[in-house]
């Protein structure tokens, strides 16, 4: 499945990050003693998310239900929160990140967190509320990028392939402000926390905005200017996961879940309009995943 940019939408290549939706505040629960103890029937499930009312959840749940399997969504209120979660057991599973954050969570804690399925790829766009056209943003004007790691770094090479940016060392998914060459650059770069960054839309020539924001900006999908390209084959690192703890990797009510996601015509329809039809689902082989984390993690490792 391709996504269809808009006539204004200029497509670049670039490392793609998977963008959950939009958030709302909650705390933490306890796992229950129950989950996944994969011999069916009456089993509770506790999946962490960032956007529990997002469409493809109300569905997902019910066609749980309909395999004997009661899923819980414990929603989070940043994308901090459900990982810590899943390590110390207070739930069983989560969806809300792609490899490369779950590499950067891994490394920096000690943790063992895994990929258990694929969900989607999210494309990152560029949008302006000033210019309609990436030429048209003038030299020395600013453009405003997540301040997180993974997304930042991927946000970099979408303005480096759009013309507005030159990094030093090519592009990598560990470059970051510093990786900029300002002489060489047209524009100037600054970081933002990614929930703020609509607001501050109208301060900046441009600015990348995750997908879960784009709507608070007053924006639509088919608004940006630039945006990656979901057929790079450079976008493993940047798919969207569930992910469990090492020890669940094989949890056969885990696992089904994944199926249910993916292959649920509902779940899958909610996906889409949750995404604005940006989303592009996905059936990546487990051990591609895997293998993907391994790498991302062994480099992170070494880029310290």
């Amino acid at each position: 499945m391709s996504i269809t940019a808009s006539r204004r939408t200029t497509s670049v290549i670039a490392a793609l990050a998977a963008v959950p939706l939009f958030v709302a505040l909650a705390g933490c629960a306890t796992a229950s003693s129950d989950a996944g103890s994969g011999d069916g029937g009456n089993e509770t499930v506790k999946v962490g998310v960032v956007g529990k009312g997002d469409a493809q959840w109300a569905p997902f749940v019910e066609a749980a239900a309909e395999e004997g399997i009661t899923v819980e969504l414990v929603d989070f209120g940043s994308y901090e929160q459900p990982n810590p979660a899943l390590t110390e057991g207070e739930i069983d599973l989560n969806q809300f990140q792609h490899i490369v954050y779950l590499a950067e969570y891994n490394s920096a804690s000690g943790s063992d967190l895994t990929p258990v399925g694929s969900t989607a790829i999210y494309p990152l766009g560029l949008y302006s509320q000033k210019y309609d056209d990436v030429d048209d943003i003038p030299k020395g004007e600013t453009v405003a990028v997540p301040d997180d790691a993974s997304n930042q770094a991927r946000a970099l090479l979408v303005l480096q392939s759009a013309g507005l940016i030159e990094l030093k060392s090519g592009g990598t998914i560990f470059s970051d402000l510093a990786d900029v060459d300002t002489e060489k650059s047209k524009v100037e770069v600054t970081a933002l926390e990614a929930a703020l960054i609509p607001t501050s839309l109208p301060d900046v020539a441009a600015a990348i905005i995750n997908n879960d924001f784009v709507e608070d900006a007053g924006l639509t999908f088919d608004d940006a200017i630039a945006q990656d390209d979901p057929e790079d084959p450079n976008a493993l690192p940047y798919v969207n996961i569930f992910a469990a703890r090492a020890e669940d990797a094989d949890n056969e009510t885990y696992l089904k879940l994944v199926e249910i996601f993916q292959t649920n015509e509902d779940v899958q329809a909610g996906l889409l309009e949750s995404s604005g039809d940006t989303a592009v689902p996905l059936q990546t082989p487990v051990e591609d995943l895997v293998a993907s984390l391994e790498k991302v993690q062994e480099d992170t490792e070494a880029n310290k």
